[in-house]
């Protein structure tokens, strides 16, 4: 069965070596040397000729194009990665039969027009956006302009968590320890920055807009139940109505619009999880994808890990055939799918 990846990584060797002379010494620099499959094409087929029928949707890999300069700089790096990108997909279109934009957020409106030349000129089939942008959150109205963009094309925009260890878990320290601001951070960040697009009433001024959310949802299919019965609601509200709504504007309760939402497999290869994930989102409404290839292995764990996951899941094959490939095809708009 044909599996197209829709959130995996790469970094494209070309701005790799970039990194070094945008943010000289950048850490990230320094770790990705250990993660050659991200940045080494040889070692990246390497891993991936391993499975069968198996495709990427390129996207960029940490870090965002907003950290790597100020908003003068930043289109223009923005525009050299998804060059790189399409060159990509153009060169090996049996690998990767498409790419995912990165955008300069720190410029939004630059960040519009960067969307909107990648997807006419490039082939780009939708865009990438973390769930904060130097620490502003994502639903802040200055870049509303790049939603409505993304809406316009009719192509999804993928979230991506953003928190790194200088976020710390109690507000006496300075810093996250024991790993917690990725293990636990990240999850919950997704669900942070999707519940503030939907109470900041994204989805009712674009009820069309399609949004992909990374790792499943982060927490949200696992605490699902809070959507059902908020905070408020417990003391001031009844079973049939969360006083959230009208507080914030919504024009239906708090749960619809998070049932528009879109999420990956990318559970770290956790059945568990993704059945989980999968009972909140359901077939018509999960995308495979891997995150590979963040493993110690170059992404054979994941990507198998990740196929065994899906495999188990108790659903008809038209559905996990909706989950490997199908729905991808329609959102992406893919030919030959």
């Amino acid at each position: 069965m044909r599996k197209l990846d829709i959130f995996n990584h790469i970094m494209p060797r070309e701005i790799f070596d970039l990194l070094e002379v945008w943010v000289p010494g950048h850490p990230i620099a320094q770790l990705f040397k250990g993660v050659p499959a991200l940045w080494d094409l040889d070692e990246h087929f390497r891993v991936t000729d391993r499975f069968d029928d198996y495709q990427q949707i390129l996207s960029l890999s940490n870090p965002p194009i907003e950290t790597l300069g100020d908003e003068s700089q930043t289109p223009e790096i923005a525009s050299r990665v998804n060059d790189a990108l399409s060159g990509l997909c153009a060169r090996h279109p049996d690998r990767f039969p498409a790419f995912i934009a990165s955008l300069p957020m720190n410029n939004p409106e630059a960040a519009a027009r960067e969307a909107e030349r990648a997807v006419a000129d490039l082939g780009a089939r939708g865009v990438q956006l973390f769930t904060n942008v130097n620490n502003i959150p994502l639903s802040d109205p200055r870049f509303f302009p790049v939603f409505e963009t993304m809406n316009m094309l009719d192509l999804p925009v993928w979230i991506h968590p953003m928190r790194l260890a200088n976020h710390p878990d109690y507000m006496t320290e300075d810093r996250s320890e024991a790993e917690i601001w990725f293990s636990f951070g990240w999850p919950y960040e997704t669900a942070a920055c999707l519940t503030r697009l939907i109470y900041s009433g994204l989805y009712d001024r674009l009820p069309d807009l399609k949004i992909i959310s990374h790792h499943m949802g982060g927490v949200i299919p696992y605490f699902a139940g809070k959507l059902d019965l908020g905070f408020s609601q417990v003391f001031t509200g009844t079973l049939d109505h969360n006083p959230a709504q009208e507080e914030y504007g919504l024009e239906r309760p708090p749960r619809e619009y998070f049932g528009l939402l879109y999420g990956d497999t990318a559970t770290n290869c956790s059945l568990p999880a993704m059945q989980c994930g999968h009972a909140f989102f359901t077939s018509d409404r999960a995308l495979f994808a891997t995150d590979a290839p963040f493993d110690p292995v170059g992404g054979a764990y994941l990507i198998g890990g990740t196929i065994e996951a899906v495999n188990a899941l108790d659903i008809p094959e038209a559905e996990r055939q909706l989950i490997f490939h199908g729905n991808a095809a329609r959102l992406l708009k893919l030919d030959g799918f």
